[in-house]
């Protein structure tokens, strides 16, 4: 744990905050990758729209986008859902295992249909993942047995208790100061829990969260198999937007072809009476891309956890370090990073493969208590 500032070596080394110099002006490829970050519209032809808020032809940024898919920057483009107005329950997972168990017990926990993500961390808790289980099934539950299967020392649940930022966009531009702010775009104000899941909605987010084609008509399948016309499709998901089942859709980036090859987690102590008005400020910073309130456990005293990344180290403990000086002088932090990566996917929802496993794992046994060592 650091106080004012970073006290390891690694954290040390990165200095002062400051803004990066400027490149030159940003190509038609660079505003077209931060623009299709925000959204792609629910039209017949949304190339052709793009291309032309950019001054660009709808076969100019067809080429680029096929061009960028092709490299691997570009992961895939599909609709961005939010899990918990959807019924699902998710958490943060962090569990400690001994070294020479590491790589074994990820294994078995990337074997679970609900894990979308998993790292090895640079801490005594030295891996992380994230889960997810439809409104039916007991989280607890199926973390309990990933703890068992896994031969975890320890497993600690980390679920969001306020949301105060999530939106991953990345400045393909290099012209961004680290310290840029921007009003998030999703919030905890926007989930509608307890909110009633339509045969519709559940059709539409089978279709949405596959891979959309670099076309000139990408959702033409999807409004095929869902029997709508490209108006009431779009009508769907503005009424699926507007009760906050649908955030958007827009481009995934692979984070590394992007240039973006580290990440850091700042993880603050903010005390509870500070949480509200700290998490917000925090929140407010462009490079921000998740930021949450967590609950605290006598070996973990952080309560509001920041995600940020970067094209080197320097860069992303840079943007942590603007936070510190900005909006949590004095308060203690830490930074943690990925050393590995053992799975990182979008989350499917309403997989056959869930509800195999919950079968196999859970079917026979009776569950519940608290996930523990």
């Amino acid at each position: 744990m650091t106080t004012a500032s970073p006290a390891s070596s690694e954290q040390a080394a990165t200095g002062q905050a400051s803004a990066p110099q400027p490149n030159p002006q940003p190509t038609p490829r660079e505003l077209l990758l931060n623009r299709i970050q925000k959204d792609i519209p629910i039209v017949q032809r949304p190339y052709q729209l793009l291309g032309e808020e950019l001054g660009l032809s709808e076969e100019q940024v067809l080429g680029m986008l096929q061009e960028v898919k092709a490299q691997g920057v570009l992961r895939q483009v599909s609709a961005i859902f939010d899990t918990r107005t959807l019924g699902y329950q998710s958490s943060l997972v962090a569990a400690v295992y001994e070294d020479d168990q590491l790589d074994a017990g990820a294994e078995i926990v990337n074997g679970h249909p609900g894990v979308s993500h998993n790292y090895r961390r640079n801490h005594s808790f030295n891996l992380w993942y994230t889960i997810a289980v439809p409104p039916e099934s007991d989280l607890e539950a199926h973390v309990q047995r990933l703890h068992e299967l896994s031969g975890a020392k320890l497993t600690r649940l980390m679920p969001t208790l306020h949301l105060y930022k999530i939106g991953v966009e990345f400045d393909m531009t290099g012209n961004e100061a680290w310290n840029a702010k921007a009003a998030p775009q999703y919030t905890s104000e926007q989930r509608n829990i307890g909110y009633l899941v339509s045969e519709l909605d559940r059709r539409f987010v089978v279709e949405f969260q596959k891979d959309l084609p670099i076309t000139a008509e990408p959702y033409a399948d999807a409004c095929a198999a869902l029997g709508l016309s490209i108006q009431e499709v779009a009508a769907h998901a503005e009424a699926m937007k507007a009760v906050g089942a649908l955030r958007r859709v827009s481009a995934v980036f692979r984070h590394q072809s992007a240039g973006f090859t580290f990440n850091a987690m700042g993880v603050w102590a903010v005390p509870q009476e500070q949480v509200k008005e700290t998490g917000a400020q925090m929140a407010g910073f462009k490079a921000v891309s998740h930021c949450y309130l967590r609950p605290t456990y006598p070996e973990w005293p952080y309560t509001i956890f920041t995600m940020v990344h970067g094209r080197s180290k320097e860069e992303a403990f840079g943007k942590i370090r603007a936070i510190e000086e900005e909006v949590a002088p004095g308060i203690a932090y830490d930074i943690l990073y990925s050393t590995r990566e053992y799975k990182k996917v979008r989350l499917e929802f309403y997989r056959p493969e869930f509800y195999e496993w919950e079968q196999r794992e859970l079917g026979q046994r009776e569950v519940g208590g608290a996930v523990t060592a």
